[in-house]
Formats: structure tokens, C-alpha cells, sequence
């Protein structure tokens, strides 16, 4: 199974952000223990990840934290396909948000994991918080 991570939920993580760590880190965790899983992200969710962890650990630690982040996460293509999904898609308002839908759409995700479910009203991809994902999934 192949599961989409938001970028809330990798600051989550990266930044121990509670309540949502406690399932955000076992989610992350789920590769090591059933490798039929597939953790998915983009390039932009890490580089908006990565400018929260920066802010609060400085540029040397959240080099570190994206870097191991980044081993165990699969990272889907958010591009040219991608972008012309978004503007052809009339329901979509936020830029960004439809260009994790349509990665996640185009890699194959089974569901979308973000703390931010009302963001992608428009996806026919199932959405989970971290706690409702957790509870279903790990």
C-alpha cells in the first residue's frame, strides 16, 4: 500500500509537535515494520518541512532531520502533469494543496495522510488525519 504524507505531517514530526507526534512518528515508523507500506511525499512538502524544522533548529539540525526523513519516504513527481491537473481542475482553490492531491493521485496513494483534511475537500482519494490514519492503518 502506498500512503501520501502532507507536509504538516512531516513538521509534525521533524518538530516533536504534540499531540500529532504521537501518531505522526509511528506512522513514519511503519516501513520498518511491514515493507508492503510505501510512505509517499513531494519535494515541495520536505522543502516546506524542512523551512519549519530550519526555523526552529537552525539549518545544521533540519538538514540532518530531512535527511533521515528522506530514507524512509518515497518522493513522487510534482510536475509539468501534475501542474496542468491542477489548472484544468475548476474545484481546486489552493495551488499547492492540488499539486499534493495530483502527486499523490498520479503515484498510485492509496489515501492522502494530513492534519489539514478540510484543505482537500476536492479529492476522491480518501483523507486521514494522523490519528484517524493511525487507528485504521498501523
Amino acid at each position: 500500500m502506498r500512503f501520501f504524507l502532507d507536509a504538516n505531517i512531516l513538521i509534525s514530526v521533524l518538530n516533536k509537535e504534540f499531540p500529532q507526534y504521537t501518531y505522526t512518528s509511528r506512522i513514519l515508523s511503519m516501513t520498518e515494520e511491514n515493507k508492503s507500506v510505501t510512505l509517499v511525499t513531494t519535494n515541495i512538502c520536505l522543502a516546506i518541512a524542512f523551512y519549519f524544522a530550519e526555523k526552529k533548529h537552525g539549518e545544521v539540525q533540519a538538514k540532518k532531520k530531512i535527511g533521515l526523513l528522506v530514507e524512509h519516504l518515497d518522493i513522487a513527481d510534482c510536475g509539468n502533469r501534475e501542474a496542468i491537473s491542477v489548472m484544468q481542475n475548476k474545484k481546486i482553490h489552493d495551488f499547492e494543496d492540488g499539486l499534493q492531491y495530483y502527486a499523490a493521485l498520479h503515484s498510485n496513494c492509496n489515501c492522502i495522510v494530513s492534519n489539514d483534511q478540510d484543505d482537500f475537500y476536492f479529492s476522491d482519494l480518501p483523507v486521514y488525519n494522523a490519528e484517524r490514519f493511525f487507528r485504521k492503518y498501523v
